[in-house]
């Protein structure tokens, strides 16, 4: 199964920049090399922060440049976002019996979890028992699938200074049930952070981001009040088959050195 990730694209009303660069450009850019390179895929999943300031205009915008795709779509919200505006313009994308933009695709190689840890005017992640009751029913109906997490916000502690209040506030509920899930966990996919993280946590579950496809942080773990800087559109290619969980990472215009030969092996 072939998975494409975006991620904390931020869009805005055309022509206007955002911290040093233009989100629909990057955007722009990034679907066109999705549409020439990977038309097969099965999925494209937004990992949230899909608009800056969550106007009608910008998510109008999103539309426009997602139309074009034939596959599948799973847009998540972000802390950027407004879910009333998101559902105006998506009133079609599916979403849980409460409102919350959360749903779930079973496939050969598990199930594929969507989570809203949206809460209007926080910066982090709310996750509360409304949305656990959803999650609760979604792992029972697993099984004993493996299951794979998509979300805007890191449900672990990303172990980096600017983001040590704007987590996920949510007293490590996710993570306990995902802990406890009879079929396991294949991977928690998430944006938020703007940088690409990989980890493990100690119980042995594996975690990534994706780098965001606007602007991003000059990585620094340790700086409260990082730089912001910009760089290629970019996006990532997760592939899910019976060789596991791999995702790879894509920037979109890089200029060309020269051609590696062929290698014949062994």
């Amino acid at each position: 199964m072939k998975i494409i990730q975006l991620t904390d694209t931020h869009l805005m009303p055309p022509g206007i920049v955002v911290n040093g660069v233009d989100p629909e450009m990057q955007l722009r850019a990034a679907v066109t090399d999705i549409l020439e390179k990977h038309a097969d895929a099965d999925l494209l999943v937004v990992t949230g922060d899909l608009c800056n300031y969550g106007d009608p205009e910008a998510y109008q915008l999103l539309a426009d440049i997602l139309t074009p795709i034939a596959f599948e779509i799973r847009l998540i919200l972000g802390n950027h976002d407004k879910r009333p505006q998101f559902i105006a313009a998506f009133p079609q994308h599916p979403r849980d019996d409460k409102g919350y933009i959360q749903s779930f695709l079973d496939t050969e190689f598990g199930r594929l979890l969507f989570l809203d840890s949206h809460e209007e005017n926080v910066i982090g992640g709310i996750y509360g028992a409304d949305r656990l009751e959803w999650l609760d029913a979604a792992l029972e109906g697993a099984g004993k699938k493996p299951v794979t997490i998509f979300i805007h916000h890191p449900p672990i502690d990303p172990g980096i200074a600017h983001f040590d209040r704007i987590g996920m506030h949510d007293e490590g509920a996710i993570m306990e049930r995902l802990i406890k899930h009879q079929g396991g966990v294949r991977h928690i996919v998430f944006g938020h952070i703007h940088v690409p993280l990989t980890g493990t946590t100690a119980e042995g579950i594996a975690y990534s981001s994706g780098q965001a496809t606007g602007h991003r942080f000059v990585t620094d773990l340790e700086e409260p009040a990082p730089w912001w800087t910009g760089g290629h559109p970019c996006y990532r290619i997760i592939q899910i088959d019976d060789q596991g969980f791999r995702a790879y990472g894509v920037e979109v215009g890089q200029s060309r050195t020269d051609r590696a030969p062929i290698c014949e092996g062994p």
